[in-house]
């Protein structure tokens, strides 16, 4: 095997990669031992890069297109072999191909919350998850700092990092955004871009930049979400008379049941305007109930009344009425003794009759 890996490495003068995969980065070229033949075709396709590595150091680069590999277009190889001759002979050199594709399919999310400081809630704990775009903006640098001798490097491998480096970020981005935590959603564009930025800042060392980041959902723990849905609640209801109004009509109405819910409908709307109005308006001033009495007495020289029986009880017992006190009702022909008239007899009963001549 080792034998025919070596021939057809004499054979075989086209130098390229074509990506079966959606997750490959970096992509080693197979060769035995690493001999590439002078003159070899080198075909590097768009949204591609091929580097060259020359014992451990990068030493050239192509940009897409198809290349002869000679030393004329190899100035920086030719500086390292220093070669005098024809260069017939095959020479080593380790052939990257790096992806410079946007990777769209990177995911993120908070495992825990993250605590904020919200001018309205005080400390709120959030919770947020999306996806990010990356790309390689520096194939020598991510050779060097993340790649290393791998020959197929993977989103697998640096996605990890990745994902811990933004969860890291992100309690600073939504703390010095000073967005209310109701208006984060307006604001998620703003805050993704600006964490696009700081990432694609951080990351240059490693040739990697981060053009695309989105934040697809922004929440609170449950216990917070029922209290937000139970003030949103009350802000729907608005006023109050008028849901009582609604709510009074709709229990009258599902009580009414059959064909006659619409009709039930219509008079719990009246019941409960008519409910509604008599809680709004002001309670009016009440004047004391008339006496239930018809009786007149002429007490004091002056007519009053009309005074009920217990009323003119009252008066007897202090005095001011007596059995001689004119009285008169509707029915009677004229004024009366009060001692003369058969209905008032109970009047008199725990008063003592006058005291005889001495």
């Amino acid at each position: 095997m080792s034998l025919w890996d070596k021939l057809k490495g004499e054979l075989v003068d086209i130098i390229e990669w074509l990506d079966d995969s959606r997750d490959t980065i970096v992509w080693r070229f197979p060769r035995y031992q690493n001999e590439i033949k002078m003159g070899a075709k080198l075909v590097v396709r768009e949204s591609q890069t091929a580097v060259f590595v020359n014992e451990g150091r990068v030493a050239d680069w192509f940009a897409p297109g198809t290349h002869t590999l000679t030393t004329q277009n190899m100035p920086i190889m030719t500086t390292l072999k220093n070669w005098r001759h024809g260069f017939d002979s095959p020479w080593k050199a380790e052939v990257y191909f790096v992806n410079t594709r946007l990777f769209t399919d990177m995911k993120w999310g908070t495992q825990n919350p993250v605590m904020v400081r919200d001018p309205e809630f005080g400390a709120v704990r959030l919770r947020a998850f999306g996806s990010f775009a990356m790309k390689v903006s520096d194939p020598g640098r991510l050779l060097s700092e993340l790649v290393g001798t791998d020959p197929q490097f993977r989103t697998a491998e640096v996605h990890d990092f990745l994902r811990q480096l933004v969860v890291s970020h992100l309690g600073s981005a939504l703390a010095t955004a000073n967005v209310p935590m109701l208006d984060l959603a307006s604001k998620q564009l703003s805050i993704g871009k600006t964490l696009s930025e700081v990432l694609t800042v951080e990351l240059a060392s490693s040739g990697i930049a981060i053009p695309k980041f989105v934040i697809e959902n922004i929440s609170v723990p449950p216990e917070v979400e029922k209290a937000l849905d139970k003030r949103t609640s009350m802000g729907v209801v608005g006023n109050l008379d008028a849901y009582t109004r609604f709510q009074t009509a709709e229990a009258i109405g599902n009580a009414t049941g059959g064909t006659g819910d619409a009709i039930g409908l219509g008079l719990g709307m009246a019941a409960g305007q008519r409910a509604a109005q008599s809680l709004n308006q002001p309670a009016a001033a009440v004047p004391p109930p008339l006496p239930a009495g018809d009786w007149f007495a002429a007490i004091g020289g002056q007519q009053q009344g009309p005074f009920d029986v217990a009323t003119l009880t009252s008066h007897a017992t202090s005095g001011s009425l007596d059995r001689n006190t004119l009285v008169w009702r509707a029915g009677m022909a004229a004024w009366t003794p009060a001692g003369q008239v058969t209905e008032l007899s109970s009047v008199f009963a725990s008063v003592p009759p006058p005291l005889p001549p001495q």
